[in-house]
This record gives structure tokens, sequence and C-alpha cells, in this order.
């Protein structure tokens, strides 16, 4: 969806003239579960409607507090009385959400209830994580805990419908939207997808719930491969690379029970994904199975007109045709499809599929049954932000931090008294909760230097100057401010505020300096062609070097960056991202050793913009580049390595692990048969530390060239300090299969080897064969 901006006094709610929010719909008959007697409930619903409500149904608007996108939806009031709306975004709290639904059941034709989305992304009123650091705990409980608490405070303020999981594959961090993913990983994503379906909808998938919300996969398909990393581009790859790379997330959360899907912007190969028949019906439902409903992103389908698909009328009867049943905000369907049937481009059938579709929807959360499901202030009131969600935000948050550099045991901070705190980013509480971060308010964040102070305590003297600003790029500062940036400029020159950190920096024992972005350089419409340090904050870490103070680098960001100079130069380095609402005492129980950091990457970070895109799971080529300086015909950068700065899965903790060789419980793999992988892991340290210990398989010799190493499995486990334990990983045929050049899905017999380690590059290998 397009960025957000504040909106108040503009909204239809202002407007409405009801009785009273709290009067109930007319009686409705109690509706067993079962899918005959729903489908029973829709056919007969469905021959009371006109075809004008029946395409009103697929008609999503926008009102509320929030607008996301340039336009905002007109005559919304009148429209619901007419039955020609079946959804909208971005209204909540329990007043807002009852009077837009009484509108719906009270003085529309049939009654028809409305569902209510909204932008929840790493949470709702508590603020997690953005979801590229969730991933890197590659804790599931722990996103499933998060999208649990998201659900239920949503759910709560009026919402049953929110637009999460992003599960699409990111290789360029160029992209904004790499923070609202999980990674470059096939096999994680498609974990964290099911984790966090099952946070929303419940374990059973029983949406009629009240404390449950319908999640929205998105986005479908392949806009995390946009060209260039520029939002919203081209993408265009072989069905090959789709299925065994990219499609794989999408195919779990379907599998998964996802009630909704939204189609993305992008083209896919010459096709907009919302146009796109083979995606949103060949695939997605004729292929996977997928029963529920399909909304677009935010005025996709208007868009179609720029791709050059057509005029509106024409892109009108491509979306539908494709598989399309929500409009999100275009109310292009509302405004052609009638035409569209007159004139035999759409058939009845095609509408009253879409019409079915979210009606089922509204049906399969209980909306018939209670429109309002439950939703009260009181409620409300006892489920925000209370203080088992703050405590299980900081818990969570804690999990996500990962520590990329540690030398001399720099951190934890022990025996420290004076401590500079400095940067552009260690008072920016807003900055804490990231973007896409719902109804969050920056005002109840805990920014870093609040969180060392909380955490340090009496014991510790903090001494805080900025530094320098995030970035002096007036036009820049002018863009994001207008987007609900909230930057706070310090209009002095960068050398007085510089020479300002180093006299504080000269009289403390360490100094902390909190740089990276602000939440509105990454997200949505947040692409960068430099994804190093902004602005002068690369000016202020070599002048705090100089020093000779011991420098640790706590990074703010919502990408991987490029940091050669940072990595050659800091004494310690914890990548934080924005850790929502309780992410500054979750970095200071880090800083201080109260919590001991576990996160690892699920994207890797490059030494150069110029690597580009760079990850782990990449293929060999003919002429693989083996380190030899002087070997010049092979795949390699004259001016750099082909190594990554991090790489995948990587991340330190304050205590070390050792992994044995792996043994394997078979040479050969027959069919039916499974092959468990043994290893022993010892934390090697002085400090108590959890280990996220990695499996990857490679396939040497395949009908189609395969990727050097792919994840196949990961535990997670804590170990005492001189303690060991064997891990078992178990792998069957089923995990060494791949999409082939005919697109079936095959295990080839032949060698493989498998690799166990701390992260994808530091890894001990064994091998076994695949029999026929």
């Amino acid at each position: 969806m397009k960025h957000r901006k504040s909106l108040f006094g503009v909204t239809l709610l202002v407007a409405l003239s009801l009785a009273s929010a709290h009067a109930q719909a007319p009686s409705k008959p109690t509706l067993p579960l079962s899918d005959a007697k729903m489908q029973q409930f829709v056919t007969s619903l469905m021959q009371k409607m006109t075809l004008e409500e029946k395409i009103g149904q697929l008609n999503l608007v926008s009102v509320g507090f929030d607008v996301t996108g340039p336009v905002v939806s007109k005559d919304v009031d009148a429209n619901i009385k007419k039955g020609l709306v079946g959804a909208v975004l971005n209204t909540y709290t329990p007043v807002a959400a009852r009077k837009l639904q009484a509108l719906a059941v009270q003085e529309s034709r049939l009654h028809i209830p409305l569902i209510l989305g909204y932008d929840v992304i790493h949470g709702h009123r508590t603020i997690f994580p953005i979801p590229l650091g969730l991933a890197a705990s590659w804790d599931m409980g722990a996103l499933e805990r998060s999208a649990r608490i998201a659900a239920e405070e949503s759910a709560a303020d009026g919402i049953n419908w929110v637009y999460s999981p992003m599960v699409d594959i990111a290789r360029d961090p160029r992209w904004g939207r790499v923070a609202e993913g999980a990674g470059e990983d096939p096999y994680l994503g498609s974990r964290v997808a099911e984790a966090m379906i099952r946070g929303y909808q419940g374990p059973t998938n029983d949406l009629t719930r009240p404390e449950n919300v319908m999640a929205c996969l998105k986005h479908f398909a392949l806009y995390g491969a946009a060209e260039a990393g520029r939002d919203y581009n081209t993408t265009d790859m072989s069905r090959q690379r789709m299925y065994n790379e990219y499609l794989p997330p999408y195919r779990a959360a379907v599998k998964a029970g996802v009630g909704s899907v939204m189609s993305s912007f992008n083209d896919v190969n010459g096709i907009p994904a919302t146009a796109n028949h083979w995606l949103l019906t060949d695939l997605l439902r004729n292929q996977w199975g997928f029963s529920g409903f399909v909304a677009t992103d935010y005025t996709a389908i208007n868009e179609m007109e720029a791709h050059g698909m057509g005029d509106e009328k024409k892109v009108s009867e491509l979306a539908l045709k494709a598989g399309v049943d929500m409009d999100m905000v275009g109310e292009v369907f509302l405004k052609q499809l009638a035409t569209n049937l007159k004139e035999g481009t759409v058939r009845q059938a095609d509408i009253d599929q879409a019409c079915r579709r979210v009606l089922e929807a509204k049906y399969k959360l209980g909306l018939f049954q209670d429109p309002y499901r439950g939703v009260t202030e009181e409620r409300a009131k006892a489920t925000m932000m209370k203080p088992a969600y703050i405590e299980e935000a900081r818990s969570i948050t804690r999990r996500t931090l990962v520590l990329l550099k540690n030398e001399r045991q720099t951190l934890p901070l022990k025996n420290t008294v004076n401590i500079a705190v400095v940067g552009p980013l260690a008072d920016r509480a807003r900055d804490m909760i990231g973007n896409w971060s719902g109804a969050g308010d920056g005002k109840q964040a805990v920014s870093i230097l609040q969180g060392i102070k909380n955490v340090g305590g009496s014991g510790i003297r903090v001494t805080y100057t900025q530094g320098v600003n995030v970035t002096d790029d007036d036009q820049l500062i002018r863009r994001l401010n207008a987007y609900g940036g909230e930057l706070s400029i310090d209009a002095r020159p960068a050398e007085t505020t510089i020479a300002e950190a180093v006299r504080a920096a000269q009289a403390a024992d360490v100094v902390v300096a909190v740089v990276g972005e602000s939440q509105g350089m990454t997200g949505e419409a947040a692409s960068r062609s430099d994804i190093g340090l902004p602005g002068r904050q690369l000016d202020l870490l070599k002048a705090l070097k100089a020093t000779g103070k011991p420098l640790v680098l706590v990074l703010v960001n919502g990408r991987p960056l490029a940091l050669p100079w940072e990595n050659q130069n800091a004494d310690a380095i914890l990548e934080t991202w924005f850790g929502g609402t309780q992410a500054g005492n979750a970095v200071a129980d880090a800083l201080f050793g109260a919590y001991n950091p576990s996160g690892k990457l699920t994207m890797t970070f490059p030494q150069s913009v110029g690597q580009i895109p760079i990850y782990y799971n990449h293929k060999s080529t003919g002429r693989p580049y083996a380190g030899v300086l002087l070997d010049k015909y092979k795949s390699r950068y004259l001016d750099i390595s082909n190594d990554p700065l991090y790489p995948f899965g990587f991340g330190l903790s304050y205590t070390t692990f050792s992994y044995s060789k792996p043994t394997i419980s078979k040479n050969i793999l027959r069919p039916g048969e499974g092959l468990a992988v043994n290893v022993t892991v010892q934390n090697t340290g002085q400090y108590d530390g959890e280990e996220i210990a990695q499996l990857y398989i490679r396939d040497l010799v395949g009908s189609s060239t395969r990727p050097v190493k792919e994840l196949k499995g990961f535990q997670k486990i804590l170990l005492k300090k001189g303690e060991s334990r064997q891990l078992t990983f178990h792998l069957t045929a089923d995990d060494l299969k791949f999409y082939n050049d005919d697109l079936k899905f095959v295990a080839e017999p032949g060698d493989f080897q498998v690799f166990v380690g701390g992260n994808s590059r530091d890894v001990q290998a064994a091998s076994f064969t695949l029999a026929k």
C-alpha cells in the first residue's frame, strides 16, 4: 500500500449522524460453521441481491484516521447505505468502527456487514520490531506471539482484517520494503509466514472467535524482485526461479489457511499481477487450492492504465477475469463492471464468484452473527498495551538483536561509569517504532538513550549529544517530513556538533554511537541508491574513533547497510533494527549484559552496493572464483572480493560455540526413508547463551543448476556455560526436491552434501547419496 499521512477531521466519521453506536443489527439466525451451511446461506443472500449490490461487495474504500495513497474515497456514507461498499480500511477504535458497521447493518437494504481492514504489520498499539527484525530472532514462537498480541489488540479496536504477513523474498536491500519481510531465504520465509498466520488467525483458523483476525498474504507475487531495488518496478524471471526461490512462502501461507491474498503492484513477466490470470487463478486457485478472496493493493487496478494495459473500462475487465475479488480504493469495479457486463466483456458468473468469495469471508469472520464482534470501549481499554504485552514486547525485541562485532569483549559494558551516548537516533522515540507502525504512538516508545538510563540506573553517568543530523539533505528532509518523517534538524554546522560529541567522548569511558536511518528512510516508496550511513554520520564516527575511546555502534535501520569502514574500526556493533515500543529497554538489556544477543541475519549485508543482489543461496558459475589473486578469468570483481560483509545466518554472542563435524545415520538415502544428521554444539565461552544451529544442503549434480547451499532446517537452543548438546536434524527425499526445467517437483538421485554451522559461511560438511 502507498505511504500514509495523518488525517483528522476530513473523514466520514465526523459527518455521521446515527442512532446509538451500540444499537444491534436486525436479528439473524444462528449459523452453523460447516461449508455446506455457509454455501447455503451465501446463495440465499445472493439471490436477494441486485447487480449493483453484488458489485458493491467488491468495493474496498478508505475512510478513517489514516489514508494511504493519493486517493480518498468519496461519498462513503451514502454508498454504504446503498450497499455499494463491501469493506473499509483505515478505520479503527470501537466508536468509529461501530458507527461504520451500524451504517451498513442498519441502513442498507440487506444489512450486509462490512469487513474492516488495517495495516497491522508489526503490532497495533504495542509495536514489535519490524518484520525483518522479527525474522532475525529465528524464533517462530516469538513471531507467533507478536502476531497474537497484534490480533488481540486490533480486534478489540474494531479491526477484523490485517494486511500482513508480507512474505516477498527480497535480495536487494536498496528496496525499502525489505523492512516488511523475512529476508532472502524461501525456507525460513515459509516458516515465518506460517507462524504469523497462526498468530493472527489462531491455531485452528477459527475466524469467528472475536480475538482472531483474518490475515492477508502479500504481495502476490514477486514484488520483492523489483528491478534496481526501486519500488513498484518491473519483475521478470523464469518460472523455474519463481517456483524454487520466490513462490514457496506464498504457498506455505496458503497451506496454513490464510484467509485473503493481496495482488502486487508490479508486472510479472509483462502482465501486471492484478491482471495476471495465470498468477491469480491458474497458480493460486487451481494449483494451490486457495479458496479465500483476492484484494488488490491500493488503486492497483487504476494503475494498470499507466502500465499501458488499456483504459479504465478495459482494466476493470482484466482484473475481474484474472481473479481479483476486491478493488482497493480505486472504485473501478464500482464504476465499470456493470458496463463490462452489458458489453459482454465479463460474465455474470465472474461477478457472482467474486461477490461470493467476499461474502464467504464475512461468514467465516462471524460478521453475520455479530457484526460488531464484541467490540466495546471497555474491551479495548482492557486490551491495549496491557503490562503483559509490554513485557512480551521487551522480551521479543531482545531476541531480534544481532551482535555483528565484539572485539576484545567490549560488550557487555562492565565496570563502566561514564558513557557518552552519541548519534542522531539515540533520543528518537518515534523512530523506534519504525515504518508501518499502525496505531502505535512514538511517544509511548522507549528511546535508546532512555533505555540506557533505565537499565544502567544510578551507577552510571550518561552524557548525550546528537553529534550530527541523520541527514542534511534539504530535499530529502522535506520529502520525509511531508509523510510523517518528523525529523528535527540541528541547524548548527556539522563541524560544531561533531566537536561537541568529541568532547563528550573524551570525558567518557566508552562511546555508544546510535546511528543508521530514520524510520521514513525505509518501507514503501523508500528505496535508496546508497545504503551506507546517511549524511555526516560516518564523519562523526571517524572523529569519535580518533579519541581512542572504545566505540560501540548501535544500528537503527530497516535494511542491510554497507558498512565496510564501520566494521573495520568499531569495537562492537549491535544491529537493533527499528525495535518497537520497548526498543530502548531491550537494547540496553543487551548492552549491559542482562540479555545475551542471539539473533542472526536473514538477509546478507554487502560490502558495497555494487555487489547487489547478493545472497547466500546463489548458483555456481562455470568459472567460480576460489580466492586466487592472479586468477583473472573467473567470476569476480577487480576492486572487491565476492564475499559479503556479513553472511546470511550470521550473528555473534557474548559467549562462543563450537560444532563437531556432522555425522549422518546412513550414506545411502532411499525413497521413503529418512536420514538423521547429528552434530554436537558446545558453549565454549564464559556466558550462558542461545545458538541457532543451521542445516544446509547442496545437490552436487542436477538436471538444472542448483544453489551452492539451501537452508533446510534450524534449531535455536540455550546452552549454559560449558554445556554441550547433540542435535539431530532429519532429512527425507522430500527435502531434496526442486522444480526442474519442466516444473516437475522432483528429487533426483545422486550425491549431496549436508552442512551444519552457526551461519551459512562457517559450516562443516558431510556427504550422502540419494538412491534411485
